[in-house]
């Protein structure tokens, strides 16, 4: 094996060794302290810091061990590599959906996000979500080319008449059949001063997934391509993910056409202004 992949095992085949260095980045640490961080037992807890002193990891200050330069070297890359690879085992399941055509996108931008799938037997989990972040909410922006659910559907309707603010830019497939959904509910919603819906030809990613910004929260909801239902809807409050989505929204808006409330009783057409 190679020697630079033994000491990745030799680290990763230890929850108390991970402990240990993870504890270290935050400062010198004395044994008891380490022992009462890693849940380490006094034999075991000396064998990984003669281990770690043995590799020039750690040096120790009377009772006190800190890492070296070369130990917060190790650290760093084998904690970001930890986290990058508990970001792929949130996304694995939904990595097929997660936008290739919006630009700046970037896996790290959703490494803390909240992914809902259906589970077994359950396969409203997603749907249910997409509702709770709308419910309650101040703004809205997003673009999307699927019809939502109708319980998605009321819930920005509701939310819309109880003064959120809502900038949505649909796809002409997606306008109509939210129209055809209910009517007049869409209507009385679009009338409304606080929502501005636009129309766009060829929205982004738009046979696999939407993008949505509540409040200070981005959204990505996925969408199976042949059904359109959908699939999952991952979400994160990171400040440099709502950046990310906030500036892909502008770039659509921009390029979509603003649609009147006032026409809302007839299909809108692809590249139409109505």
């Amino acid at each position: 094996m190679d020697p630079a992949i033994e000491e990745i095992e030799f680290l990763a085949r230890s929850n108390h060794r991970v402990g240990v260095i993870e504890e270290l980045t935050d400062g010198p640490r004395d044994r008891r302290e380490l022992r009462d961080a890693t849940g380490a037992s006094s034999p075991t807890m000396g064998r990984i810091l003669t281990d770690f002193e043995e590799r020039r990891w750690v040096v120790r200050d009377g009772p006190t061990y800190e890492l070296t330069q070369l130990g917060e070297f190790v650290a760093d890359r084998f904690l970001s590599l930890r986290d990058a690879m508990r970001t792929e085992r949130k996304l694995r399941d939904v990595w097929q959906w997660l936008p290739r055509e919006m630009e700046g996108f970037s896996v790290d931008l959703f490494a803390d996000a909240v992914v809902s799938c259906p589970g077994p037997g359950y396969p409203y989990e997603p749907v249910e979500r997409l509702s709770q972040l709308i419910e309650g909410a101040d703004r809205m922006r997003g673009f999307d080319s699927i019809v939502y659910k109708s319980v998605n559907n009321e819930a920005v309707c509701e939310a819309v008449l109880g003064g959120m603010e809502l900038e949505f830019v649909y796809s002409p497939t997606a306008l109509e059949g939210t129209f055809a959904w209910n009517p007049e509910r869409v209507a009385e919603a679009a009338a409304c001063e606080n929502c501005t819906v636009y129309v766009h030809d060829a929205l982004p990613d738009g046979d696999r997934c939407g993008l949505g910004i509540v409040d200070d929260r981005a959204g990505i909801c996925c969408h199976d391509p042949d059904t359109g239902a959908l699939v999952a809807i991952i979400d994160t409050d990171a400040p440099e993910a709502r950046e990310w989505a906030i500036s892909t929204f502008e770039r659509v808006r921009q390029e979509a056409k603003i649609v009147e409330s006032r026409p809302f009783d007839a299909p809108v057409s692809s590249g139409s202004t109505t």
